[in-house]
């Protein structure tokens, strides 16, 4: 069974940092691309940013670009996304993704989700 596990979130203040970790289980090949979307109350899933299968291509979305950083450690089957200086309008349910193609910026593209971590950011 496919499953993906999101952990770090949590309450920080703005201009903080966050880390986010994803644990995937083992049927999550290490030849599937994963990434982070995110998604605010009443606004739709957001691409974040996501890293090839070999971790070694990053792309992200341009709200997040120079703040945010996303790795793959193929080995452990771990995926993390390092923020920093978050903002107020950070503050989402993030979501751990994995998908073999398709376009990586729409929500339909990706096979494999978690649950959720609940990231707020306050002023």
């Amino acid at each position: 069974q496919v499953k993906l596990v999101e952990s770090g979130g949590g309450l920080v203040q703005a201009g903080e940092s966050l880390r986010l970790s994803c644990t995937a289980s083992e049927r999550v090949r290490s030849t599937f691309a994963m990434g982070w979307f995110r998604q605010a109350p009443g606004k739709e899933r957001e691409y974040v940013a996501h890293v090839s299968w070999s971790g070694q291509s990053a792309t992200y979305s341009e709200s997040v670009k120079e703040r945010f950083t996303v790795s793959k450690d193929n080995a452990k089957r771990l995926l993390y996304l390092q923020m920093t200086k978050l903002k107020p309008e950070d503050t989402a349910v993030y979501y751990c993704s994995a998908y073999l193609s398709g376009d990586p910026s729409t929500p339909s593209s990706w096979d494999y989700w978690g649950q959720g971590t609940q990231v707020t950011v306050s002023l």
